[in-house]
């Protein structure tokens, strides 16, 4: 395998070098999401899937891999080690994938696909938001080619049979976590360190974007589970990775009240500043206790490879792909890191096995309107009140925001009662 050394990299430069994001840039638009929920659904009905066809011998296979970013960086080195994962299922050697690094959100990426096309690669995948226009258009030039982008919103909508969007429901990881935190801040209250009243969470967020937001809901959904005195205060710093500004932001809001931090904003500033303070801490993506070995309690993070080994799979035995896709604890494709046992509370990693056992079978789920008021009223009143909140209508159904399953980006972009989120 070409990046086993990847992840040792990473661990070596993590305090010194910013990581992307889950989304290499922003998700749709939440508005733009929800509103073509609709529309999207419809086109679905008509092109779920690829067409099934001929297989592709694996020793056939060639594979190119856009990438926003590199190995150094913790959002590209995820991709880069699903990858791997699919390169090992498949037995595929490394003259079978070609990887293009730090390919920026414009004409370059569709330069980079044409390159890959005219190598011989017969599955392009591309990872950042940013590069979907352009991955499209070398789609519908190259009809023969299988297209794979991650964190778009478009592929349903396109027409294309060649053309898929690929995501993660980590939501799910989201919420364990917050179900993490939230006994932390519970652990924290019998100890009488803070009372009830004070348990206040601060979030680190990147942008006000529906992935951001759908996120945070779901980690604040989760601590709330196990501990209902909690509330939220989000502020942003207006960039995927910042990490002066994210020390900064999570320094301003421990200062604010804030008695434990998480973050979607991908460097370890805002863990560094909650070592500092004795604060506990939720990161994203990688470990963090390297940087805080004393308050880091773990990290929602993202398993690319479940869906590289599915898509390759697929390609290898003629089987149809999905238009859209997005899995997480059903399909493994989702988890948290390592619990920090001197840091997280008693009988966290009994309780975290339960959730996650919960979310796998399908018998909880995170965005249960149940569980949460926007403005005092449910959503389900809400959405029949119409108005600006009629676009949600697709996505609400037995008692649940359906989250990532009508498209595969995220569309929950609703501030909800218990969370205040700085004005942009």
């Amino acid at each position: 395998m070409k990046k086993k050394s990847c992840s040792i990299l990473l661990g070596i430069m993590l305090a010194a070098t910013s990581l992307l994001s889950a989304c290499g840039s922003a998700t749709a638009d939440s508005a733009d999401a929800a509103t073509k929920a609709s529309s999207q659904a419809a086109s679905e009905s008509t092109a779920t899937e690829s067409a099934q066809g001929a297989g592709i011998a694996a020793s056939d296979l060639k594979v190119g891999v856009i990438y926003v970013g590199d190995e150094n960086e913790g959002y590209t080195e995820s991709h880069m080690a699903g990858i791997d994962a699919m390169q090992e299922a498949l037995g595929l050697t490394d003259d079978q994938i070609i990887e293009k690094t730090t390919i920026p959100e414009d004409e370059t990426c569709y330069d980079a696909a044409v390159d890959l096309a005219s190598q011989g690669c017969n599955a392009i995948f591309a990872t950042s938001f940013g590069h979907e226009d352009y991955l499209l258009q070398a789609a519908g030039e190259y009809p023969d080619i299988q297209f794979f982008h991650a964190t778009g919103y478009q592929a349903a909508s396109s027409g294309l049979s060649n053309f898929h969007n690929y995501f993660t429901k980590i939501y799910e990881a989201r919420y364990v976590s917050g179900v993490v935190a939230g006994l932390k801040l519970n652990e924290m209250i019998e100890k009488g360190d803070i009372t009830e009243d004070k348990a206040k969470i601060g979030y680190v967020g990147a942008f006000p974007y529906a992935e951001v937001i759908s996120g945070y809901t779901s980690f604040y959904l989760g601590a709330k589970s196990v501990c209902p005195s909690v509330t939220m205060e989000v502020q942003y710093t207006n960039s995927w990775a910042d990490m002066s500004a994210e020390n900064e932001v999570a320094t301003s809001l421990i200062s604010n009240g804030a008695v434990l931090i998480s973050q979607h904003a991908d460097t370890t500033g805002a863990p560094s500043a909650c070592e500092a303070a004795g604060v506990p801490c939720v990161g994203y993506n990688v470990d963090m206790t390297s940087v805080a070995p004393n308050t880091a309690l773990t990290s929602a993070a993202n398993n690319w490879g479940a869906y590289y080994t599915i898509a390759g799979q697929s390609l290898v035995d003629g089987t149809a792909i999905p238009v859209d896709y997005a899995e997480g604890y059903d399909k493994g494709c989702v988890n948290i890191t390592a619990l920090n046992e001197g840091v997280v509370a008693e009988g966290t990693a009994d309780k975290v096995a339960e959730v996650e056992a919960a979310l796998a079978d399908g018998s909880l789920h995170v965005f249960d309107t149940t569980t949460f008021t926007v403005g005092g009223k449910t959503l389900e009143d809400l959405v029949a009140e119409g108005g600006d909140y009629a676009k949600y209508a697709d996505y609400v159904s037995d008692g649940y925001f359906h989250e990532s399953e009508i498209v595969s980006a995220p569309a929950f972009d609703l501030i909800i009662d218990g969370i205040t989120a700085q004005a942009q």
